[in-house]
């Protein structure tokens, strides 16, 4: 039993199908598992175990009657707190919302839950979902699987926790400048931001609506085809025969390159000659024209952000982590006109930007210039926390402020993701594409 959780989540829910798994006895591998972890307090927030247990039976029942609700019906997930859970807190990693008890669940678990996934509890994740790093000294800093002395990326860093330790087969994350994407990257996962409104933000805290999404965070580029599905209740595209043959991939080299570490920008090389190898025709491509849009990031995120979450912050700052509290304030200094004007540069550079990537099927980049920063000095030494953050988010912010579909997908070096970034409400192609490209570097 030990070897399931190790399993995609689409192995595992094949395997129910089959009969060779039991709901019953999976999710009590994992409730087993998580209980029994060293790392379980900075990994889940709240574990629910009646629930969990409750929707195990019912999906074992409907295994055993051939009626499952679908391809994942009995599979155990997690999910970032900031997903809204009937009668269980939802607290967005923030004391400032200590006790915040729901009396439903977010839309997306709702779906989830009808399509019978289960529920094992809610992971920590950065204050507010306001940081790439993962740190929070407020709640828990969940661990990196590589080394003990790393981040392990945010802000859905619960979520990637849960699934790099096997206590979850999959995490629900969100995903506002790259809080799926660098999370899955450093502990070697496959993770999916959706486009702004593919996914509904019912029941989900919000950071920055306007760029705010839900995504998978998991084993698999199957697995984030069906987690996606189900939060939208659709069926999951087909990925057979996904191939690399006559597809051109624009290999982005306006900033992302920028004062790239040597192992992310040596495991990202190969990842291009790998995807060549296989097929792809790979384009070196300049778009200087976005770097102006790319950089009104702190206007746009911080200027929202500060929004709407001013009049509780400033109820009791002092409860808030000093790091995310200075990026929230930081919204403070911008005004309404340098908002309008900012959403003008984007508008036109994502206008430009579909213009000059039509000829291509994805346009690929390194998911971090850096590898995880050492989360003790990330503490003490705030220009070291500023400089590494922004790194880190620098490059998946280029699909957050471009209002694109993206995928990271591991390289086999560790923390060291592959990128690909797809048209918005492009999904489908872009996981076949990543279905192909996950093969060609395994």
């Amino acid at each position: 039993m030990e070897d399931w959780r190790w399993m995609t989540a689409a192995e595992l829910g094949r395997k129910i199908g089959t009969g060779e798994i039991d709901p019953v006895d999976l999710t009590e591998t994992y409730l087993t598992a998580i209980n029994a972890h060293e790392h379980r307090d900075r990994i889940y927030a709240r574990v629910t175990h009646d629930r969990a247990r409750a929707e195990a039976k019912a999906a074992s029942i409907r295994a055993k009657a051939g009626t499952r609700k679908g391809p994942l019906d009995g599979v155990p997930i997690s999910w970032k707190d900031l997903f809204d859970t009937a009668g269980v807190a939802t607290e967005s990693g923030s004391a400032l919302l200590e006790g915040r008890t729901p009396e439903a669940d977010a839309l997306v678990l709702q779906k989830a839950t009808a399509a019978g996934l289960v529920c094992l509890g809610k992971t920590h994740m950065s204050e507010l979902a306001f940081s790439g790093i993962g740190i929070n000294p407020v709640t828990a800093t969940p661990p990196n699987r590589h080394d003990p002395a790393w981040v392990p990326g945010g802000s859905s860093s619960g979520a990637a926790a849960s699934v790099a330790f096997g206590l979850a087969a999959a995490g629900i994350g969100s995903d506002t400048g790259g809080s799926v994407r660098i999370p899955s990257a450093w502990q070697d996962l496959v993770g999916l931001k959706t486009t702004v409104g593919r996914l509904p933000l019912d029941g989900v805290v919000p950071l920055c609506l306007k760029f705010d999404t839900i995504g998978p965070l998991c084993r698999s580029v199957e697995d984030a085809a069906l987690l996606t599905a189900v939060m939208e209740a659709a069926t999951a595209p087909d990925l057979t025969g996904a191939s690399l043959k006559g597809t051109r991939i624009a290999a982005l080299q306006t900033v992302v390159l920028d004062d790239i570490r040597d192992q992310p920008r040596a495991a990202y090389d190969a990842a291009l000659e790998k995807l060549k190898a296989a097929g792809a025709e790979i384009v070196p491509f300049e778009i200087p024209e976005i770097v102006e849009a790319l950089n009104t990031s702190a206007i746009l995120f911080a200027g929202e952000a500060y929004g709407l979450w001013r009049d509780v912050i400033e109820t009791a700052p002092d409860k808030m982590y000093s790091e995310i509290l200075a990026r929230f304030r930081g919204g403070a200094n911008f005004s309404a006109p340098d908002y309008v004007a900012a959403w003008a540069k984007v508008d036109a550079a994502r206008k430009l930007w579909t213009e000059r990537t039509a000829g291509f099927d994805a346009v690929a980049a390194p998911t971090a210039p850096i590898l995880p920063p050492d989360a003790e000095r990330m503490l003490s030494d705030h220009d070291y926390y500023v400089a590494e953050n922004l790194l880190a988010l620098r490059n998946t912010r280029v699909g957050n402020m471009m209002g694109l579909s993206a995928l990271t997908l591991p390289t086999g070096v560790p923390a060291s993701g592959l990128m690909l970034m797809g048209k918005p409400f492009g999904e489908e192609a872009l996981l076949r594409i990543g279905a192909a490209a996950e093969q060609a570097l395994s």
